[in-house]
This record gives C-alpha cells, structure tokens and sequence, in this order.
C-alpha cells in the first residue's frame, strides 16, 4: 500500500477488545477474589472466547457475544478450580467497562481534530459494546459503533466487514481497518480494507491470506502513518 492511498483515509475502523479496550483489565479489576490463577485465567479466557467465535462460525451456530463470552468463562472457571459465583458475577460485569488502553483518547482526539471519521468494528453485540463505550467516555469520538450481531457472524465473515460500507458510506479503499488480532487483521485486508495490525504483545504474524500494509505496536503511531498533524 502506498503511504498516498494511507494519507487519503476517510474512516478509521477499529475493532475493540484488544485494540481499544483492554480486555485483560476485567480479571485485572478482580484479582483479589479470583486469586493466583488470575493470569492464566485471563489468557484462558480470551482464547476460548474467540475460538468459541471460530466454532459457532463453522457450526452455523451463531449466539450474541456476551453467551459466547459467559460459555468461555465458564469453561475457564472450571478448568481453573474457581467455584465461587460471584467471580464469575465480577468478571462478566466487568467486561460492560473495560479499560481503554493509555493512548487510545489522545489518538481519538487527533484523529478527530483532523477531520477523520471514526467507527468501532467489534464482534461484541450492542448490550454489552454500547455500555463499555459510553464507561469509557469515548462514545462521542465515534460516528457508528457496528457489531457482527447485524449480520448474525463473526469476524471474519466478509459479511461483518461489508458493515462497514453499508452503515457509514465508505468504500472498503479508504478505510484503515485496525486491530490488534493477527487474523482479524489478515482477514480486514483480504476483504479490501487498508489494514494495521496493532501488534502489542510483538506477536510473530499468522500468515494468512490478506497482505496488512503494517503494524504498530500502538496506536500511537496512527496519526503519523495518515499523515496527521
């Protein structure tokens, strides 16, 4: 991709868990109740969350985000020896406010400030992205928070990336599709978006089909890539 097609962006698509939001601060929040298993828990937890998403794909099998994410806690919970049921009452509450990462608002608002259009991809449904987003105090950043449960998939669907242009108007070529999953990101770019993957934990790259035009360890270091003062 050439940095004129990256500076003539219209839309900046992000996906949220992961991205924006800091999905390891929900059993972050509760350490305490949850215990030394705290870490493996939580990369647990994400783990089966998405693989739940793979699963319920391949199966034609689709439940609203929030099922999906309860069935993998609950796995994890028993896998882990954690019986209590207020932890599981905690986390999941805790998923409607997760933490945006530090740079996230400032990013936002230079973005903002310089006229780009912003939206959230996510494969959360509404009853649980529309909360997390107004606790977060970011909700007015963004023009459209889209979610998979429109088309009744998951990511990486075509289908949930089409969103995109439906709702806000925007050809697949001047979007910047972010996200910080690999395969999210390969499968963005395959669809026809412009894609940076936010690499934050300096991830080795899936090497699936999609070429990503490059990745961050940030998002930091968006407004510079689209030529933002």
């Amino acid at each position: 991709m050439t940095s004129s097609a990256m500076t003539a962006i219209e839309l900046c698509v992000f996906d949220a868990y992961g991205t924006l939001y800091d999905f390891n601060s929900a059993v972050a929040r509760h350490r305490a109740a949850v215990g030394p298993k705290a870490d493996a828990l939580s990369e647990m937890w994400r783990s089966k969350q998405i693989q739940y998403t793979w699963l319920r794909n391949s199966m034609g099998a689709y439940a609203p985000f929030w099922q999906v994410t309860g069935e993998a806690l609950d796995h994890c919970l028993a896998a882990h020896g954690i019986t209590e049921p207020s932890v599981r009452e905690r986390l999941m509450g805790a998923y409607l406010a997760l933490d945006p990462f530090p740079e996230v608002p400032a990013t936002l608002d230079r973005l903002k400030r310089a006229g780009v259009r912003l939206a959230i991809l996510s494969n959360g449904n509404p009853e649980m992205l529309d909360p997390m987003v107004r606790a977060s105090g970011l909700a007015d950043r963004f023009e459209a928070v889209l979610s998979v449960d429109a088309v009744g998939v998951f990511k990486v669907d075509p289908r949930v990336y089409a969103l995109v242009e439906q709702r806000c108007g925007v050809t697949p070529g001047k979007v910047c599709f972010l996200s910080s999953n690999c395969w999210d990101a390969h499968g963005a770019a395959q669809f026809g978006f412009n894609t940076v993957w936010v690499n934050r934990a300096g991830a080795p790259d899936d090497n699936l089909p999609g070429r990503i035009v490059t990745q961050v360890k940030d998002l930091s270091a968006l407004p510079s890539l689209l030529g933002v003062a």
